[in-house]
């Protein structure tokens, strides 16, 4: 996530017109968010680091690891990142069986629900905000987390499979022409 400082103040809402946010802005610098939903209660375990290398992967996963009670299983869903897979990740892993890794499709992030919460703190902490700071930044991260899950709720899948497949085969029959 980029710490983005506005040159210009938000442009407020009006009748007839959107609330207008400048291309203008200054870069200070990123933070990478890592997150752990549990799906159960919606609850979110979340760090932000400097960077996103094999070396913050296992930070968080020490984290996690400590924040999950001993007699449960741990399901990781995450995507095809390099990081993922880097032999000190594998290793760490194979020393706790009760670590169970699940590599989502290229292109199926949707799929993950961790995601769903990447959206929210997205449209509703970072995307209109102007931060001075990265520190300005990951403390906004951090107070969105906070008030999540201090009302937590876990997310619902909506969509059926058949209304999914539904979509899927509108997209493709547009791509190959065949629908006008």
């Amino acid at each position: 996530m980029q710490a983005l400082e506005r040159t210009k103040p938000l442009l407020p809402l009006g009748f007839g017109y959107v609330e207008g946010v400048t291309h203008d802005y200054k870069r200070h610098g990123t933070t990478t968010l890592f997150a752990a939903l549990d799906v159960l209660t919606g609850q979110v375990l979340a760090q932000c680091k400097p960077r996103h290398r094999h070396q913050e992967f296992l930070s968080f996963l020490r984290a996690i690891e400590a924040a999950v009670p001993t007699d449960l299983d741990v399901h990781l869903i995450v995507d095809n990142y390099s990081t993922h897979k880097h032999p000190k990740v594998k290793a760490w892993l194979a020393a706790r069986p009760r670590w169970h890794l699940h590599f989502v499709p290229t292109y199926s992030s949707w799929l993950n629900l961790v995601e769903r919460f990447f959206a929210l703190i997205t449209g509703r902490a970072i995307r209109r905000g102007s931060f001075r700071s990265v520190r300005e930044l990951i403390q906004r991260i951090d107070h969105f987390v906070a008030n999540h899950n201090a009302d937590c709720k876990p997310f619902v899948w909506t969509a059926t499979a058949d209304s999914i497949l539904a979509k899927l085969q509108r997209l493709s029959m547009r791509i190959s022409g065949t629908a006008h």
